[in-house]
């Protein structure tokens, strides 16, 4: 089991440690509605720092990216980040990543810490380009400050203007007291905030002062159970639950992370999938009833028909509600479609909805 650079502080803090892709991960500290509450309404810190990082350089290094992510990095600058998928030959997701470009022919994809090993073989055995690519993973540490107060809580610790700081975009600078820290207008909440990532050495020095910087504005450390929960409220697919090397891109609602109009790893699957139309589709659904849905619940039809199942699926704490995405058959993908979850021996009726399930 590996521990990232700050387990010791987590331990010391009480929380929770659950072993999380390899790693030894703080799942919740004083409670999952408490501390999602706190990101919703205020500011929040996860420790994500087993997510992974590769750098690739050098004047092919676009080359390389082209041809195994589904998104078009030509559109990139320095300072902006993109969304992306890894696909494989049968146009299944190997994985889903951010990339970021740093500087001309330089960049940075960060990756699911449970597929740090198969992207980084995957991507390195496609790389016919002679780029450079680097698994960095171990060197680095990232905290996700997350919550709308996210800006405010923080701007003391950097002369970099946060506020200023657009969707999907970053800055290099110096952040409490540290040199070259990457802020990155980032994150898996839907409430706002930065992801900032520096070297695992001043990880101890840079979470004390995040600490003091938002003591203010009620600043908390949030465990990884809530950061599903505002994920899933969000609509946003988790790896290894809602996408998968057996699940495409199309199937997946990122058919706008997926440019069919270049070549990359198993787009001429999915360019025939795109032309023969999908049988199935990824939805987000609220209960209607009493209930929790659950990853692998079945759904069915009126007829109790087997049409799909779920996902991911939690009791939504800012909605009150039970929710969860999951694949049904497409003639019961529209929205305001009805569809029922087995829930051990009961039918709950159900409504597809459109997403994100939170608005703010």
């Amino acid at each position: 089991m590996k521990n990232t650079a700050l387990t010791n502080v987590h331990e010391q803090l009480g929380a929770k440690m659950v072993p999380f892709a390899g790693y030894n991960m703080p799942v919740q500290y004083e409670g999952i509605n408490v501390e999602h509450e706190t990101v919703r309404q205020g500011v929040g810190v996860f420790d994500v720092s087993h997510m992974g990082e590769f750098f690739i350089k050098g004047p092919k290094a676009l080359d390389l990216i082209q041809s195994v992510i589904t998104n078009d990095a030509s559109k990139l600058v320095p300072n902006k980040a993109q969304y992306a998928a890894l696909t494989n030959d049968n146009g299944g997701i190997v994985d889903d990543l951010i990339v970021y470009q740093l500087a001309e022919n330089s960049y940075m994809l960060v990756v699911n810490a449970s597929n740090i090993d198969k992207d980084f073989n995957w991507i390195t055995s496609h790389n016919s380009f002679d780029a450079e690519v680097t698994n960095a993973s171990d060197d680095y540490s990232l905290l996700a400050i997350q919550g709308p107060k996210a800006a405010e809580a923080m701007q003391s610790l950097t002369d970099v203007a946060l506020a200023d700081i657009a969707y999907y975009h970053f800055a290099v600078g110096t952040f409490a007291g540290v040199n070259d820290v990457i802020i990155s207008a980032t994150g898996y909440t839907g409430s706002g905030g930065f992801e900032i990532y520096f070297k695992n050495e001043s990880a101890t020095q840079i979470w004390e002062r995040v600490f003091e910087a938002g003591a203010a504005c009620g600043i908390k450390p949030i465990g990884l159970a809530a950061r599903d929960t505002l994920r899933l409220e969000m609509g946003y697919c988790l790896y290894g639950n809602d996408i998968n090397n057996e699940t495409s891109p199309l199937e997946a609602g990122l058919g706008w992370i997926t440019k069919l109009s270049k070549s990359f790893v198993g787009s001429e699957v999915l360019v025939a999938q795109k032309a023969a139309g999908i049988t199935r589709k990824l939805v987000g659904f609220e209960l209607t009833e009493k209930g929790i849905p659950r990853h692998d619940y079945v759904i069915v039809d009126e007829n109790g028909q087997h049409i799909g199942i779920v996902t991911s699926g939690t009791m939504a704490p800012s909605l009150g509600k039970g929710i969860g995405l999951g694949y049904v058959a497409l003639d019961y993908s529209p929205v305001g479609s009805k569809i029922w979850v087995q829930i051990r021996n009961n039918r709950v009726a159900a409504e597809v909805v459109a997403l994100p399930f939170y608005k703010k």
